[in-house]
């Protein structure tokens, strides 16, 4: 938001946590996985270290942002097997070409809330064989907290994806202001924590005391996402919002407040006001 990057800080075990016994993904020797995130995004770190770590195949896309014919061509070419693609990504292919990802058997995308009927038109563009999967998690948590395999037939009423359940070695908790413990189906903050948590950010202690806190229920430390959920009755996590002014673009954290006040600082602004558009509003 700023052009300051926080830098968090992710430990070696945080990542092992995130690669080996995982429940959400099928990981193994035969994985072949496609280099597609920038390396500055941390689902670079899933993308890479996944294949590599199980003795897999990594395929370095040759273009930045291809064209679904040419992920098509190259997914295909390769063999690859587990895709990542962001929310907007994901909708874009399956608004011009969902049969560009129909020879993967798992494709996870997240970042940002997923559109239900974006997930219902690619699975029925999609042969059985391919599974969709959410997956949730602040670079804090080191890549992903949460995951969820969508099943092909959804509710009609359905509003939502849900974020899942934790990941293997990973604690999540929904809480109050007062940070406790909410019932079923109330709205609270989601707290992470377990292996998958980073040290901090780099030398910002007063973010870090803010943003990491003392875990309530036991021992070492939490992340506060500032993310709004609920748990289901079935035990997994419903996506709400924010408790603050941070919006998603294309997978990226924006903090509005951050902009605005960077934008006062400027000595030709009197006020500054931040908010955010859809395409369909920008004329």
């Amino acid at each position: 938001s700023t052009g300051r990057p926080k830098g968090v800080e992710v430990r070696q075990r945080s990542i092992s946590r995130l690669i080996f016994e995982a429940n959400y993904a099928d990981l193994g020797p035969d994985c072949c996985m496609l280099l597609l995130a920038p390396l500055s995004f941390d689902a670079s770190t899933f993308e890479l270290w996944a294949p590599l770590l199980h003795g897999g195949k990594l395929v370095l896309c040759p273009e930045s942002i291809p064209t679904p014919e040419r992920l098509e061509q190259i997914l295909v070419e390769h063999g690859v097997t587990t895709l990542w693609l962001t929310a907007a990504l994901f909708n874009a292919i399956i608004d011009e070409r969902p049969g560009a990802i129909a020879s993967v058997r798992e494709c996870l995308t997240g970042g940002e809330a997923l559109s239900v009927p974006h997930i219902q038109r690619a699975y029925a563009a999609l042969p059985p064989t391919t599974r969709i999967i959410n997956c949730y998690g602040p670079t804090e948590n080191t890549t992903f907290t949460c995951c969820h395999p969508i099943p092909r037939e959804l509710p009609e009423d359905l509003l939502s994806i849900p974020i899942g359940k934790p990941i293997t070695n990973s604690k999540v908790y929904v809480v109050d202001e007062h940070l406790q413990p909410v019932p079923i189906g109330v709205a609270g903050e989601l707290l992470t924590g377990g292996d998958g948590l980073a040290r901090g950010y780099l030398d910002r202690p007063k973010l870090n005391a803010a943003q990491f806190i003392e875990n309530p229920f036991g021992d070492g430390t939490l992340y506060r996402t500032g993310d709004l959920v609920r748990w289901l009755p079935d035990g997994t996590i419903e996506f709400l919002g924010r408790n603050d002014d941070q919006v998603k673009i294309r997978g990226h954290r924006i903090e509005l407040g951050e902009v605005q006040t960077m934008l006062g600082d400027h000595d030709g602004i009197q006020k500054a006001f931040v908010t955010v558009l859809d395409d369909s509003n920008t004329g």
